[in-house]
């Protein structure tokens, strides 16, 4: 029999136990939950499928006199609105389900209950200061959740740049949160027919601030973005005759011609270096595709064979490249080894691939015939099964890879007029970002921000 004093032992250890297990399992599940709520405001941007977070931003409030700029709260605010809702990570609340009309600055003022009502996980506020022909913007980005402020950011910059701003915004937003840059401060350069001739224009990633860059009046076609974004290689027929190989220098602008050989002169790609040029030309007879200096001397015959081939692409590292050749019956992807110009097939689905683009990870897209009409596909640029990335929604073409290598633009018909959509890598978030008249295509993106003035 066990002695009173043991079982009075036995009985406190029993419950020392207990209450242990009982504070142990809190404080798993207070770290669990703490755990599950850093994990809704940091992105994983290398995610299989996008978590779209929902975020509250009202207009932002001035903080003094600003005739110049007396509607730039609600720009500001639709601006970097539209920046996160394409990148894909953030679903912006609309300003109509909104429970308050106040614009609170500080952790202080933000009264939390106010958003989390309405279902926001993030609320970006911001206040901004006129000082003569330039604004001021002070932003502040909260965690609704925890009710905690999340970064803080002080921009200056022209009023008439508001658009730059918010960019510059939306970039140290998605640093904040991935550890990584964005697309934000990123141009594309197209073709469009606004004017009635096929034209040159560069825009912002979003397709806003567009500036045309040539005047041909003629047809100007494929532009392509030097690595740093100086300048830009396109096709024109403007001299008559076939197409000839141009060169635009964006900080002086000036063109000069490159290649105006007899025949084809298309479909230039710059090495990753920016010192040369792979075009095809025709001069010689059957298409082929050759490595030029800036100024147009041929170095190198890259592609000989009976079969047409065109489209070059390089890889990240200039040691490969992507075309399109004829040379099995049907256009089809081929990958060259540029230093033993071996050639291997990369494409067998589809009797009609084009279009190739390669990306800094290691992916290639590219247009493809599909039961009819053209779609977007990926495929690694080691071979494997494609991916599918456009379905049912019209002809979908000219697809060419963000900097960052994580999302694509393409050219579509989907509402009867070509324009610009950008989607993820993986085909999520397809967005329309044109809206000019006429329609836009073969678009080319580079990552080295600035400003274009057309001239002349």
């Amino acid at each position: 029999m066990k002695s009173k004093s043991t079982s009075i032992c036995g009985n406190s250890r029993d419950k020392f136990i207990t209450t242990t297990k009982i504070f142990l399992c809190v404080v798993f599940c207070l770290l669990t939950l703490q755990t599950e709520a850093l994990a809704r405001i940091y992105i994983d941007i290398n995610a299989p499928s996008l978590r779209r977070f929902k975020i509250a931003i009202p207009r932002f409030k001035p903080l003094g006199p600003c005739k110049k700029g007396e509607d730039l709260g609600h720009k500001f605010a639709r601006v970097i609105s539209n920046d996160l809702d394409l990148c894909g990570f953030f679903a912006p609340i609309e300003e109509r389900a909104f429970l308050t009309d106040e614009v609170p600055l500080t952790l202080e003022e933000v009264r939390f209950s106010d958003w989390t009502t309405i279902g926001a996980e993030l609320l970006l506020t911001g206040g901004y200061t006129c000082i003569g022909s330039r604004v001021e913007v002070e932003a502040r980005l909260f965690d609704v959740f925890w009710g905690r402020q999340i970064m803080g950011k002080r921009l200056l910059g022209n009023i008439a740049h508001h658009r730059e701003l918010m960019h510059r915004l939306a970039e140290a937003i998605i640093m904040k949160l991935t550890g990584e840059g964005g697309i934000f401060l990123t141009k594309l350069a197209f073709v469009s027919n606004t004017t009635g001739h096929k034209e040159i224009y560069v825009s912002d990633f979003d397709g806003h601030n567009v500036v045309q860059i040539t005047h041909d009046q003629s047809i100007a076609m494929m532009p392509r973005w030097s690595p740093d974004g100086s300048k830009l290689l396109y096709i024109s027929y403007k001299q008559g005759g076939g197409p000839m190989l141009y060169m635009m220098d964006l900080n002086l602008g000036r063109q000069k011609l490159i290649s105006g050989r007899k025949g084809l002169n298309i479909g230039a790609a710059w090495t990753p270096d920016g010192t040369r040029i792979a075009l095809t030309l025709s001069n010689r007879g059957n298409p082929d595709i050759y490595l030029m200096d800036l100024k147009g001397k041929i170095i190198k015959r890259l592609t000989d064979h009976w079969g047409i081939d065109v489209s070059p692409a390089f890889s990240p590292d200039g040691k490969k490249m992507a075309f399109v050749s004829n040379r099995s019956g049907s256009p089809q992807i081929y990958v060259m080894n540029l230093e033993n110009s071996q050639v291997e097939r990369l494409t067998f689905e589809g009797r009609y691939n084009t279009s190739p683009s390669w990306s800094k990870l290691g992916k290639i897209a590219y247009a493809s015939m599909n039961h009819g009409s053209f779609d977007i596909f990926t495929i690694d640029a080691g071979g494997g099964e494609p991916r599918q990335l456009t379905q049912g929604q019209g002809q979908n073409e000219d697809p060419c890879w963000s900097p960052d290598g994580r999302y694509v633009v393409f050219s579509s018909n989907r509402t009867g007029r070509y324009h610009l959509y950008i989607m993820t890598a993986r085909g999520q978030n397809q967005k329309r970002i044109t809206r000019m008249p006429g329609d836009q295509s073969a678009p080319s993106w580079v990552g080295a921000y600035f400003r274009v003035t057309s001239k002349r």
